[in-house]
């Protein structure tokens, strides 16, 4: 009998632990991140990677070298890769959850271990009733109390089930060109929260019209990506791919293909608010069509536009379907134009291999900006490489590609770091030679975040607060900030907040960006690109930013730089 080969999941999972545990007995640096973003690719890849090890072609994915090729064959053979099960006789299994808790990183992990000697859940807890927590190094009372509130709500206990919307959209655009490309589609949707652009998602869902449904399916069912068929009918059916997303297809008759859609892709607040208002009318609405009460006659749509014109409703793109004000102003017919991927004229936080975590030059760089029609780019690399006259000769680098990729230009930025005692890291004569300045929490995010946020806000050569709260989606909560009083300020002041468009970041988040563009701050789509693949990020941020209710006025870098340096602080 053939032996079951490890699914991308268990295999990136085995990486991960891998990566906490090095982090906790503080091995190099260097392999814990190279643990990570292996499993990260594993986890992402559509084909079974367990396979292309054992045929040695592992080594063909980006990030994945002869080392972590060979660990995925031990796992194949063994069920464990050996590095990983020597590293599990070192540190008890319940530390490793402590790192799911906020504020825990792996040093913290290890000290309550060592020095406190807990090694579970259950004994954490105890330890933060007793008030043992707070005298740990990089630990305080308000750390306390935030691990013993997460405790109580059951954090630490599992990983969130749901997935970035880095990861599911990219996947569901793959399966939605596949089944486009086939002879028995017509027209083919993502749809659920991926097409509202949800920070995260689950399960991912597709909706097409077809000429032979049951030919749809089985193209669907039987594609080089699917690990597994969960569920498989005429119309529907249920698949998991290899990298363990899940997928649900629905092939609905092209007459009522609106109506499917339509469904699938509001919230149930914004379809419930949506169908109390049709009973208001005599209408009944489903997924399958419209219902006149009266006479029950059934009226069905190929078009979302055609549904939402017949119940007296301008068109609402998905992003806005939540039940937040959306349907009233689209009745009124006053719903604005939103901001489109195409408006962007620039990138306004990006970094090169002058930070030492950038893949790419900042020639590199500039011409992927350029490639995508941008005009302009703000190099901002990280102050802290940037010391010891480091900046300067920067400088002379950047003069050097501007006159090699005329008429683009490249600005000169920084980000700079807003410290524990909201001083910035970067001195002031220093920061007023530069194009555009983006100061950013990094650490001690417990420790007055707001009122440091604030006195960045206030400086006069700061441009533009980065990743307002520091979140990392599904990982870190990020600071508890005063949005009102921060936005109120950034207003005051002409200070940029951006809309970061990062996977795991995407911060401000939309709520927040949508205060804030109501208040008139000046919002920058930044990508926060470390390599030439992440300014695709934009897209995200766009996404976000829809969610935001923000038009192309109220985005700063729809502008062209020129236009910008005149309205800068």
């Amino acid at each position: 009998m053939a032996k079951t080969l490890p699914r991308n999941a268990e295999l990136a999972d085995q990486l991960d632990l891998l990566a906490d545990i090095s982090e906790i007995l503080a091995e190099e640096s260097f392999k814990v991140i190279a643990y990570r973003r292996a499993a990260a690719r594993i986890r992402e890849t559509p084909s079974p990677v367990a396979e292309l090890a054992l045929a040695g072609r592992a080594t063909d994915l980006p990030g994945i070298g002869k080392t972590i090729e060979q660990k995925v064959v031990e796992i194949v053979n063994d069920g464990e890769m050996h590095a990983l099960t020597r590293r599990r006789e070192r540190v008890p299994v319940g530390v490793v959850d402590f790192l799911r808790l906020p504020g825990v990183g792996p040093k913290t992990a290890a000290r309550i271990w060592t020095e406190l000697g807990v090694t579970t859940l259950d004994g954490l807890k105890i330890a933060a009733e007793d008030g043992r927590l707070r005298d740990l190094s990089g630990l305080g009372q308000k750390s306390e109390e935030k691990i013993l509130k997460a405790l109580d709500a059951g954090a630490g206990e599992q990983v969130e089930p749901r997935r970035l919307l880095g990861v599911g959209l990219p996947a569901v655009r793959r399966a939605v060109e596949e089944l486009q490309a086939h002879p028995a589609a017509i027209a083919v949707s993502e749809a659920g929260s991926v097409r509202r652009r949800r920070e995260t998602v689950r399960d991912l869902d597709l909706i097409a019209t077809s000429s032979d449904a049951p030919v749809l399916i089985a193209a669907f069912c039987e594609g080089s990506w699917v690990r597994d068929v969960a569920a498989r009918g005429p119309t529907k059916a249920t698949v998991v791919g290899h990298d363990e997303l899940r997928f649900d297809l629905r092939v609905v008759p092209p007459e009522c293909y609106g109506n499917v859609l339509q469904h699938f892709s509001g919230s149930k607040d914004h379809n419930i608010a949506l169908r109390e208002d049709a009973q208001r009318r005599g209408l009944s609405i489903s997924e399958y069509g419209v219902t006149v009460v009266e006479t029950g006659e059934v009226v069905t749509h190929a078009t979302e536009e055609e549904l939402y014109d017949y119940l007296g409703y301008a068109f609402i793109p998905p992003e806005l379907r939540e039940n937040d004000g959306e349907l009233a102003a689209a009745r009124k017919g006053i719903l604005p134009k939103f901001v489109e991927l195409s408006d962007l004229r620039g990138e306004m936080h990006c970094h090169s291999t002058w930070s030492s975590d950038g893949k790419n030059s900042i020639e590199e760089m500039a011409l992927e900006s350029k490639r995508r029609g941008y005009t302009y780019l703000c190099l901002t690399d990280h102050s802290h490489y940037l010391r010891d006259g480091r900046m300067e000769a920067q400088w002379v680098e950047i003069d050097a590609v501007n006159t090699r990729v005329k008429p683009f230009r490249v600005l000169r930025g920084v980000e700079v770091n807003i410290r524990a005692d909201g001083s910035l890291d970067v001195d002031e004569d220093v920061l007023a030679e530069l194009d555009w300045v983006v100061a950013s929490v990094h650490t001690a995010f417990e420790r007055s975040p707001t009122e440091r946020i604030l006195g960045a806000i206030d400086n006069p050569h700061v441009d533009c607060i980065g990743h307002l709260t520091g979140r990392r989606i599904l990982k870190r909560t990020g600071a508890e900030v005063d949005i009102e009083l921060i936005v109120e300020r950034a207003a005051e002041q002409g200070t940029a907040l951006e809309i970061n468009s990062q996977p795991d970041r995407l911060d401000m988040r939309d709520t927040h960006a949508r205060l804030a563009g109501e208040a008139g701050v000046l919002i920058p789509i930044t990508t926060d690109a470390h390599s030439i693949t992440a300014l695709g990020y934009g897209e995200l941020g766009i996404g976000l930013a829809r969610r935001a209710w923000l038009t192309k006025e109220k985005v700063l870098n729809t502008r062209s730089w020129a236009q910008i340096a005149k309205i800068r602080k």
